[in-house]
């Protein structure tokens, strides 16, 4: 098995590996990244960086997430070596019922507008694990963003680019038109942005702590305003919310324990990909071969098949996650993946008796942690919240309207979860925090990096850098056009339906890596060059 390297021979990298023997924040936006090392610099440690870089994504990318979002996020606890998880993921308000949502002739959730929006669960996902681990007050990390947010920012060229793609949501109300819009029309690349509604609706929660949020006026006028616009959302909705500290979900791939959140996150899926690909020699294959490309392809869709069946709220269904997880079922599965041919419909297995930004940082006491925070589709539900500047997410949209599906929508239920943070140990020591965001992409991106960096030895970087594949459905297989013609061409002689894709794109996810070198225990970090971000250290 190779071992990680910090030289970039294999494949050649955009960017160098960033190190540290101090502290280290990486993710998909510069002024974010900053963010967070400024709190490294006042004393702060891992968690208190990963906070105040997640508020301020919401602020610097606010069509990927924001505080009318939902958070993972996974801790490895030096002094200890402890991992623990946090699941702040909101719920569907308690008025939400699926009879009513079928009587108004919906045969699925609809992803804009107020039926979607479920409780959102950032703010006390970071009040909770501040409280928990942090240094620094809920003030102190939320400082960065407020001055953003007051201030303005320069818009990247990326954000620019996505802000523009979402126009015709925007338009859609007035709030969000107001908010987002100057004129009918987006910031162009290197405008400077102003927030100040945001601005003021962060002050307040930094002055008043997660309650200002959850039981004070800003419940008042998210709840006001949900009601005046068709919604569901009410003051016992916010009230009722809570974060939940849960135990991750495991495998162990080749000797790395890989983990991820439960459900109702789909870090399923990608345990269950790993625990396939196992079975195969892939460090025997050329890297991205077809050969190699078609297994993990394949062992995707399995483990996007079991997902789909079995991820959803645990407090709601019986999820056999024991039963997933082992190395019998996947065993099991395996036997369903023909070497040669693409499989068009994979069903869900039956075990015997389940937009976005992403950040991790890590601290000189040897502490990282693993974030992600989203509204789901760009600029979420496109409801702002009135004079709040916040974004309202569209995480309802993944529930089912299927009586019979274990996702099924249901009141004071979470949705199926598209957001993944994962941390990876080796015998028994952290070996790399890291994620890669982007919907359903996202199990994909988390396979395909951790198997280029276990299976063939490439960099950090390298992993990062390396083209991907996007399963999309059926045999339907999208590829970025860095692939050589021999390999799609294999790919395609297998059954597989390619698309190429020119460039280097967000939609086959953005990743960001904070790793350990095994010998000088230095920190090492990577950005995804299909994103703006980069990793920052002192």
């Amino acid at each position: 098995m190779p071992e990680p390297r910090i030289s970039g021979e294999i494949y050649p990298s955009r960017r160098s590996v960033v190190m540290s023997k101090n502290g280290m924040v990486a993710t998909s936006h510069p002024l974010a990244a900053q963010a967070g090392l400024r709190m490294l610099l006042a004393g702060g440690n891992a968690v208190d960086a990963a906070v105040a870089t997640a508020a301020a994504l919401c602020v610097v990318e606010p069509m990927s997430t924001g505080l009318g979002g939902d958070a993972f996020a996974i801790l490895y606890w030096a002094k200890d070596g402890d991992i623990k998880a946090l699941n702040a993921s909101g719920r569907a308000p308690l008025e939400a019922q699926l009879e009513d949502f079928r009587a108004r002739g919906l045969t699925e959730m609809p992803t804009t507008g107020m039926l979607p929006v479920t409780v959102p669960g950032a703010v006390d996902g970071y009040a909770t694990i501040l409280e928990a681990y942090g240094r620094l007050s809920l003030s102190k990390v939320l400082e960065p963003a407020i001055e953003y947010a007051q201030d303005g920012f320069p818009v990247t060229e990326i954000v620019s680019r996505y802000w523009h793609m979402q126009v015709q949501k925007l338009s859609a109300t007035p709030d969000a038109a107001q908010t987002y819009l100057s004129n009918g029309h987006p910031p162009r690349a290197g405008e400077i942005f102003r927030q100040p509604n945001l601005a003021q609706t962060l002050c307040q929660i930094a002055s008043e702590g997660r309650d200002a949020f959850y039981l004070g006026e800003i419940t008042q006028k998210i709840v006001g305003f949900s009601q005046e616009n068709g919604g569901l959302l009410s003051t016992e909705d916010f009230k009722r919310h809570r974060s939940d500290w849960i135990e991750p979900i495991w495998v162990d791939y080749r000797g790395y324990l890989v983990y991820k959140c439960p459900p109702n996150g789909q870090g399923l899926a990608a345990l269950l990909a790993l625990n396939i690909v196992e079975g195969f020699d892939l460090s025997s294959m050329a890297h991205n071969s077809a050969d190699a490309l078609h297994i993990s392809i394949e062992a995707m869709k399995l483990g996007f098949a079991d997902a789909y069946e079995y991820v959803a709220d645990p407090e709601f269904a019986d999820i056999p996650l024991r039963e997933l997880l082992s190395k019998s079922y996947a065993e099991e599965r395996r036997k369903m993946l023909d070497t040669r041919q693409a499989a068009t419909h994979v069903r869900p297995g039956v075990p015997v008796t389940s937009d976005t930004v992403y950040l991790t940082a890590a601290d000189r006491w040897g502490n990282a942690i693993s974030l992600i925070n989203s509204l789901y589709m760009g600029f979420g539900s496109g409801m702002v919240a009135g004079d709040t500047g916040i974004c309202l997410q569209n995480r309802g949209a993944l529930f089912s309207l299927d009586p019979a599906h274990r996702n099924r929508l249901e009141p004071g239920k979470r949705p199926y979860h598209t957001i993944m943070p994962a941390m990876v140990t080796r015998n028994g020591k952290l070996f790399m925090s890291y994620g890669v965001m982007g919907g359903f992409m996202q199990p994909q991106g988390h396979l395909q990096v951790l198997c280029n960096i276990v299976d063939w030895g490439l960099n950090v970087q390298e992993a990062l850098d390396a083209p991907r594949f996007m399963v999309t459905q059926g045999k339907q297989v999208a590829l970025e056009s860095r692939l050589t013609g021999q390999v799609i061409d294999g790919l395609a002689r297998r059954g597989h339906e390619v698309v190429v894709r020119e460039g280097w794109t967000a939609g086959f996810g953005g990743g960001q890596i904070i790793a350990v070198d095994p010998i000088s225990g230095v920190w090492l970090g990577a950005s995804d060059p299909r994103k703006d971000g980069c990793g920052v250290a002192y």
